[in-house]
């Protein structure tokens, strides 16, 4: 059975070692993955997520389920991520954080995308790729070429990315983590999907050509 967010923190604020294994083995990948995108080398980012974990059962007392668990879980990993890469002098991948207009690229179609808004799930496309069948996007090939296509974006767009759409962040919480004005997280956002959109469907053209 599903435990709510209450229960778990209940849990862990009582020491419950298995509730603790549990949440580390189902959330380590992701954990990891977006550790990645902010320091450079795995070894680093494996150091990242085991001080996360230590951070949070220090701060446990002062989760106010404002948020999901998981989503605080990240931020303060984010957290622990950027002040790590600043340690490491990774900084310059991040410059176009802070005004992604200055970084030269191809202009985006944004009109393709709905606007975030409780009617529409966010970044859902109002102009869908051709001929894209459910049963094809959801494809582990298909999720794959996904996958590579946001590992190959810039680090701020990539991490503007995985955060809202892979980890289902809010643009909030993604300018909260990371530091960033709204639109310099739209402008990102609109990037990086529009990339990971071109990908596909070149991918699934060819697969049919």
């Amino acid at each position: 059975m599903e435990r709510s967010d209450a229960q778990l923190v209940d849990a862990l604020r009582a020491g419950d070692e298995e509730t603790f294994r549990v949440l580390v083995r189902e959330w380590h990948a992701s954990l990891l993955r977006v550790a990645q995108i902010f320091v450079p080398s795995r070894a680093i980012a494996e150091e990242v997520v085991q001080e996360t974990w230590l951070r949070v059962l220090g701060a446990l007392d002062r989760f106010e389920g404002r948020s999901s668990l998981k989503t605080w879980v990240f931020r303060i990993l984010a957290n622990t991520a950027k002040t790590r890469a600043q340690r490491e002098g990774r900084v310059i991948p991040f410059s176009s954080l802070q005004d992604p207009a200055r970084v030269p690229e191809a202009s985006v179609d944004a009109d393709r995308f709905l606007p975030d808004d409780h009617e529409h799930h966010p970044g859902a496309w109002s102009s869908p790729p051709r001929d894209l069948p459910e049963e094809r996007l959801l494809a582990s090939e298909t999720r794959a070429r996904i996958a590579r296509a946001i590992d190959g974006l810039p680090a701020s767009q990539r991490a503007v990315i995985m955060l809202r759409d892979v980890q289902g962040w809010s643009s909030d919480e993604v300018c909260n983590a990371l530091d960033i004005t709204e639109v310099n997280q739209r402008v990102l956002l609109h990037r990086a999907r529009a990339k990971v959109r071109n990908a596909l469907e070149d991918y699934l053209g060819s697969e049919s050509g």
